[in-house]
């Protein structure tokens, strides 16, 4: 059984505590966005592979060395079980974040709010809008993400040019 300690709160720390929380659900909400944007990825990904298949099994044998009908539905299917197995790589990437956990420096998994843009480092699905706010999930190997690779709220850093402010990391 746990103790639980109860303090008073003035009207700040109660609207600090409701954005906390706030906040720490929109991150939660944009993994979620993330995980079924991949899913769906994943399930065109594997339709096409499928129909690509069943094209080149109905046409049967080439007709002669020059007809190429088949050869070219066989590759479009390889080409999309190579980005099937980028698209579930990515997935299991989502899955290994854990939405409720806070994080103090730029690494995976943390939203970054900048006094310009907020940041998501997750995968590369480009821009969420979650209650009418733009977030933009990136992957680790963007350049935005390499120049604020290990920072700390508060912290400033440059990139092409602009300098951006971290404001708050999740």
């Amino acid at each position: 059984m746990r103790n639980y300690k109860f303090m008073s709160l003035n009207s700040r720390d109660f609207i600090f505590l409701r954005t906390k929380f706030q906040i720490m659900s929109i991150k939660e909400t944009l993994l979620n966005i993330c995980k079924e944007n991949q899913l769906e990825s994943i399930k065109n990904l594997k339709l096409t592979m499928d129909e690509a298949q069943k094209s080149a099994n109905d046409y049967g044998a080439p007709k002669d060395r020059y007809d190429a009908y088949r050869t070219q539905m066989m590759r479009k299917r390889d080409m999309m079980a190579q980005q099937l197995q980028k698209a579930n790589e990515q997935f299991e990437l989502l899955d290994r974040i854990d939405g409720e956990k806070e994080y103090d420096k730029v690494e995976f998994g943390a939203l970054v709010i900048t006094d310009k843009q907020k940041l998501f480092v997750s995968v590369s699905l480009g821009k969420i809008t979650v209650e009418s706010e733009d977030y933009y999930a990136i992957s680790p190997a963007v350049p935005v993400y390499q120049a604020m690779e290990g920072k700390k709220a508060g912290e400033e850093f440059e990139f092409r040019g602009n300098t951006m402010k971290i404001v708050e990391i999740l």
